[in-house]
């Protein structure tokens, strides 16, 4: 071989060397997608929920009965055996017990995530499976142990999903029901505040409450917390309690509790 020849092939080589590179990149990076897409495919193909047909029913006075309900995720492992229980109206019921033992499916099924596989749900006289869904929902605020808040402004998280316009008023009004005035109107932009992906610039009791004043402004007429107290400090927690005890007032009250400090009020 010549040395001319010689130089040539390494200037090949050097070059091949960069696109096989990105090939196996390529490779990889499709078995990736292959991955996520099928779970894309499999979301896109799940029955969606019928949010129109069915009566809408005012839950406010009513009393909310579970009737001998059973229900299982997967065929053979039951979760929910004969439960029953009633909330009546402008009382507190409290869900307490070990993890794993079906408190927050109780919630799922309330909120129609899933139908019961026995018994039913009543709302006064009327099976919840016939009440339209949005009509339903829509009366219903949960406030949950890990509040969910999305990218964008304070005044944004709190008005998310809701119909209709919000005056600053009210907005300052809810947040001072759940006791977060003070460092909302502390931060830099006020209700125009940037909280962050996820919230990562508010503290997880500023959270709860954030998610305190969302249901404030909802006025639902069943309330469900979640352990809503459950991830916080002692100051946080006390606060939040204070804002819970407010919003619990006149309404059918559902608490999810390993605390038992938090439910001895608990009708």
């Amino acid at each position: 071989m010549t040395f001319g020849t010689l130089i040539s092939f390494l200037m090949y080589l050097t070059q091949m060397i960069g696109p096989f590179t990105q090939m196996s990149q390529f490779f990889t990076d499709m078995a990736k997608t292959s991955g996520s897409t099928a779970r894309i495919q499999e979301m896109l193909q799940m029955p969606e929920e019928d949010q129109t047909s069915g009566e809408s029913v005012a839950l406010d006075g009513k009393t909310l009965a579970v009737d001998h309900v059973d229900f299982e995720y997967e065929k053979g492992q039951p979760i929910l055996q004969d439960v029953s229980f009633e909330a009546k109206p402008n009382t507190v019921v409290a869900f307490a017990g070990p993890s794993g033992g079906g408190k927050s499916t109780i919630f799922g099924l309330l909120e129609r995530y899933y139908n019961p596989d026995k018994g039913e749900i009543k709302i006064g006289d009327t099976t919840v499976t016939g009440v339209n869904l949005t009509n339903w929902r829509s009366q219903i605020g949960l406030v949950s142990q890990d509040a969910a808040i999305m990218a964008g402004t304070i005044r944004y998280n709190l008005t998310y999903g809701l119909d209709g316009e919000y005056t600053d008023d009210q907005l300052w009004n809810v947040l001072e029901m759940a006791y977060a005035k003070d460092f909302v109107s502390d931060m830099p932009d006020g209700l125009d505040t940037q909280v962050g992906e996820r919230g990562v610039k508010v503290s997880g009791g500023q959270r709860q409450r954030l998610a305190i004043a969302r249901a404030f402004l909802r006025d639902p007429k069943i309330l469900m917390l979640d352990e809503a107290t459950a991830s916080l400090d002692s100051e946080s927690e006390m606060m939040v309690q204070k804002a819970l005890e407010k919003l619990m007032h006149n309404r059918t009250t559902l608490v999810i509790a390993h605390r038992l400090s938090t439910i001895v009020d608990a009708d």
